[in-house]
């Protein structure tokens, strides 16, 4: 006889079953939450155990960190997470960029309790008392990145001073003290006092940096962990270490400016260089010209607004961060500017000749209204950006363009002029001692102006166009030309950005054509790390205000503009900071723990090598002591 059942006692069994089942998830999911709780650092009270018993360890072996199983006879003490490896493993604990001066750091780790940081400073009722604050928080949030699991409870209290001698400055420039002394005593049995002394904030906020890094997680007892003593002094050896970031030819949105700002902090770069406009777009908002971003940007929404600006330049500040802005011109310039009558050539073909990518623009600097639109725009970016120098761009001029523009070839032969390359030069100079007067009126003063290398820069016209007690020269050429001997031996003070070493957008593929692109192959950090200023310039260093890295954003945009710059800058960072006179090879370690730092703190910065290798220091690279 076939089994059977009434629908009635059908529906009554499945709605048991299905009760059944939705008590089970519950319990399940409120179990995994209550998990989830348990492991956030939020709770400082409850113990966290590893899920299972640590199965390797680290031990320095000749200056490299290596990784060993972790046996029955191991003393609990010798078991070493591969942080606390590198602290003991590595050159001056690990620090990047590594200090100039004394270092001498404690022989053992200790356990730390997280919740219990705190920093005082002596900068209560003074002007530089927010920036302090803020300050203390990032330091205390760069610490939490690095916390990748629980915290175990328990450790000792830290207590952080700061001591700044000058309370009222608060803006970066060039001739700012960046340095600091560091010391940890060695704690007595309820807290490690840490002394930090500078001169400025920015000294101050550099010690805080450093303290950062001498912070561990150790991810074998789930706990953070600092030197039981330390003495760091420490200054940078060039006063300029930036980046020029290009916003013009793809949009890059103020979160990923501020990924870039907050990564140059860690690596103790301080100038963000912003070529805010070019040909391709005018993303800016000028309080004076609204027209430019409103015809200029790519869409309403990809603008920088006046609150934008605002907003990254007092960000940076808080990470020792100064934002010079670019207005490049006469050429690089177009969209935005249709309507005013001041531009030619824009979106001539075939580009070929009238500039040297697409699209072309250039301004008419026969056009006297041209002055007054510029100074407004001057105007606008100095009570913004509050800058100690301003950079002019003037680079990629292409003669062709205003040759092939009746009435400016009219205008130079009313003056006399021909139509050679010395007589364009002479229509290029006309252009620039008006911006510069312009400058000068806006800002009230001699504001040190920077030009990119070009035709003006070279030795035929040089010292009549730019003198240089009003010009820094910004040197994109290859670090072997002749025009940076010629500089330096004409006594100008530069900036490298030489493309062979610091152009972060080379060895991709062509955008105008097939194969790669101009300046291809790809630069690779070691080589970054190899373009020392004192072997390019000699003994003529001292007039090399620092470097560069350059991103230009043909190929690059917010999706990937961290991947381009970072780790490969915080290359160029070390040896801006230290003058770093080592190959690459010793600061290797160093620079992976640095950019797994950066990751840590949110930058996606590009992968160096497998993992494996990281973890097996020396065990991967070609003619390591490992390999056969």
């Amino acid at each position: 006889m076939a089994f059977q059942i009434s629908n009635r006692k059908y529906y009554v069994l499945t709605g048991i079953v299905i009760l059944t089942c939705l008590i089970t998830l519950t319990l399940t999911v409120s179990f995994i939450v209550s998990k989830t709780k348990d492991i956030s650092i939020e709770n400082p009270n409850h113990s966290i155990s590893s899920p299972a018993k640590p199965v390797w360890k680290w031990q320095c072996e000749k200056n490299s960190c290596q990784k060993r199983r972790i046996t029955d006879q191991d003393n609990d003490l010798a078991i070493l997470s591969l942080p606390a490896c590198r602290y003991f493993c590595s050159t001056s604990a690990g620090i990047w960029p590594i200090p100039t001066g004394e270092v001498s750091v404690g022989d053992r780790l200790i356990k730390v309790n997280y919740y219990s940081i705190d920093v005082v400073s002596n900068t209560s009722d003074t002007p530089i008392n927010a920036l302090v604050q803020e300050a203390i928080k990032e330091f205390k949030n760069d610490i939490k990145s690095s916390i990748t699991s629980g915290i175990n409870p328990g450790g000792l209290s830290v207590v952080v001073s700061l001591g700044i001698s000058d309370t009222t400055t608060n803006r970066l420039t060039l001739d700012t003290p960046e340095g600091y002394s560091l010391k940890i005593s060695d704690p007595g049995s309820s807290s490690i006092k840490v002394d930090i002394q500078a001169g400025t904030f920015f000294g101050a906020r550099n010690g805080l940096q450093t303290l950062t890094q001498l912070i561990i997680y150790d991810n074998i007892r789930n706990e953070v962990q600092m030197p039981n003593s330390a003495s760091i002094t420490d200054k940078p050896a060039f006063a300029h270490r930036g980046i020029v970031l290009d916003t013009s030819r793809n949009f890059i949105t103020t979160s990923a400016l501020k990924r870039t700002i907050k990564a140059m902090g860690a690596s103790k770069l301080n100038t963000f260089h912003w070529h805010l406009t070019d040909t391709h777009s005018f993303p800016y908002e000028s309080a004076s010209l609204p027209e430019l971003h409103r015809i200029g940007a790519y869409d309403p929404s990809k603008v920088y607004t006046r609150q934008d600006v605002k907003d990254l330049v007092e960000y940076a500040r808080v990470r020792g961060v100064k934002v010079v802005p670019e207005f490049d011109a006469p050429a690089h310039v177009g969209e935005g500017w249709q309507d005013t009558g001041y531009l030619v050539c824009l979106n001539a073909q075939p580009w070929q000749i009238y500039c040297v990518e697409p699209p072309c623009g250039q301004f008419d600097p026969t056009k006297e209204g041209l002055y007054d639109a510029i100074e407004d725009l001057y105007g606008d970016m100095l009570e913004q950006f509050e800058p100690d120098v301003f950079h002019m761009g003037g680079d990629e001029v292409t003669f062709k363009c205003w040759e092939n523009t009746t009435s400016i070839v009219e205008w130079m032969r009313a003056k006399g002029w021909g139509t050679t390359d010395r007589d364009f030069v002479k229509l290029w100079n006309h252009f620039q001692s008006n911006a510069l007067e312009r400058l000068y009126k806006k800002a009230g003063r001699e504001i040190p102006a920077i030009m990119w290398t070009s035709h003006l820069t070279t030795p035929e016209y040089l010292v009549e166009s730019l003198p240089k007690d009003k010009y820094y020269i910004q040197v994109w050429s290859e670090s072997d030309d002749d025009q940076i001997k010629q500089l330096l031996d004409n006594g100008y003070k530069i900036i490298l950005s030489n493309s062979d070493a610091l152009y972060m957008d080379c060895g991709f593929g062509s955008w105008v054509a097939t194969g790669n692109n101009w300046c291809s192959p790809y630069i690779g950090w070691q080589k970054v790390y190899e373009n020392n200023p004192s072997k390019i310039a000699g003994d003529k260093v001292h007039q090399v205000l620092g470097a560069e890295a350059a991103l230009w954003t043909e190929q690059a945009d917010s999706s990937s503009v961290d991947g381009r710059l970072w780790p490969r800058a915080a290359a160029m960072a070390e040896v801006l900071w230290s003058n770093a006179s080592t190959g690459w090879e010793a600061a290797e370690h160093r620079f992976l723990a640095h950019r797994e730092r950066l990751v840590l703190m949110g930058i996606d910065a590009d992968a160096i090598e497998p993992e494996w290798c990281r973890q097996n220091e020396e065990n991967c690279r070609t003619g390591s002591r490992f390999n056969v």
